[in-house]
């Protein structure tokens, strides 16, 4: 019995004192980890071949560069042997390539461009008659550089547009005489919408006159084509109608407010903006028609230039006729427009009519626009047309001083 027996209360125990491991600093178990885990890779790396082993990798072949041909030396160029005209000609400048027009005028083929889509065919290609001379789109001798531009001119020897760019009339040799009745037909708005000139320059007759607007693009090389489909084409100038502003035919317009030489210079710009044509023909104008003192320099400036006009005959207050006759202006006044009412039955109508008039008066004029409708029914109407003994001539040949 111990000495504490006596002093603990019955059925306690005496505890003995707990047995505690050493205390280890933490800087000694870090660095032992450290060195187990190090001699661990040395042995993976000692003990396995390809310690990379299934990691993702790609192998590639460098080949060392070849070197670089050596260029053959430029053989010298052959000299041509030099000639009078050879030393003493300028450098010759670089070519350009030819535009679209030139290709086509050269190419010996008439081209028709123009059908956007949806529409399917993109050209018509057509080839001149055996024989046709294609014309020119200028003469150089009948053209005078204004500030505008080129504008026609009469020749050196008095030469006339309105000559040099008129359609021949021949007459058929089915006709009984040599002087049948003749319808003239103007066609305007021609030049603005690429797919309706188009369209009327490959399915009107050729005999048809076409009327272009100075408004569209390229004009030029499409008044070109017109031209050598065998059309004969006039300028449509635009004038001033009685609710201008309200109706404005376009920019450049004629007005009766603007002085003589204003108008001219408007005129001017307007004939700048192609070449080739017998004429000029008002597009809407009843107001600057009908004022003596607006339109009579305009007629003056025309027949100057050996033009003639047309009157589309839409106004009865027209001076044209009054005014054209003292300057010897040559003109025609259409007897109707065939598609004032835009329906079928109207424009065959209207035919009918021009068809009456020409047999009673041995010629009538008509004007119309480019719409769809009326190309349909002129095409439609002009099949049989010479059958009916009647001749379709350009605007040209029924123009008069």
């Amino acid at each position: 019995m111990t000495g504490n027996d006596l002093t603990m209360p019955l059925g306690v125990a005496e505890k003995k004192p707990a047995k505690h491991l050493p205390r280890l600093p933490f800087r000694l178990i870090g660095a032992s980890l450290a060195g187990v885990f190090f001699v661990g890779v040395c042995a993976w790396f000692a003990l396995v071949s390809d310690p990379m082993g299934g990691e993702p990798m790609a192998v590639a072949v460098i080949e060392p560069a070849k070197p670089a041909a050596t260029p053959e030396p430029a053989r010298p160029p052959v000299e041509a042997p030099k000639t009078a005209a050879t030393e003493t000609a300028p450098p010759t400048a670089s070519a350009t390539p030819p535009s679209g027009g030139t290709v086509d005028n050269e190419s010996g083929v008439i081209v028709v461009r123009g059908f956007p889509p949806p529409q399917t065919g993109g050209a018509i290609i057509k080839a001149p008659d055996a024989g046709e001379a294609k014309p020119a789109l200028v003469e150089a001798n009948l053209v005078e550089r204004s500030k505008q531009g080129p504008i026609p001119k009469l020749g050196p020897q008095g030469e006339r547009p309105a000559d040099a760019y008129a359609r021949p009339v021949v007459v058929p040799a089915g006709f009984k005489t040599d002087k049948p009745p003749r319808i003239a037909l103007l066609i305007g708005g021609m030049g603005i919408s690429q797919n309706a000139t188009a369209e009327a320059i490959s399915k009107l007759p050729a005999a048809v006159t076409l009327a272009f607007a100075p408004y569209g693009s390229d004009l030029d090389r499409v008044v070109q084509r017109a031209r050598s489909s065998g059309h004969e084409v006039m300028l449509q100038a635009p004038m001033e109608p009685f609710d201008y502003p309200d109706n404005d035919p376009g920019p450049q317009t004629l007005l009766t407010a603007n002085t003589p030489d204003q108008n001219l210079e408007r005129l001017h710009w307007q004939m700048s903006r192609f070449g080739g044509y017998v004429g000029v023909t008002n597009y809407m104008g009843a107001k600057f028609t009908a004022s003596e003192e607006a339109l009579a320099p305009v007629l003056k400036d025309i027949a100057a230039r050996g033009l003639i006009y047309a009157d589309d005959g839409a106004s009865p207050r027209s001076l044209v006729d009054q005014l054209a006759r003292p300057i010897s202006l040559a003109t025609a006044k259409a007897d109707a427009v065939i598609d004032a009412t835009p329906t079928a039955s109207a424009i065959d109508g209207a035919l009918a009519k021009l068809e009456q008039t020409a047999k009673d008066k041995g010629m009538a004029f008509g004007v119309g626009t480019g719409m769809p409708l009326t190309i349909d029914r002129l095409t439609e109407w002009s099949r049989r047309l010479e059958q009916r003994g009647i001749l379709l001539v350009p605007v040209s040949a029924l123009a008069k001083p």
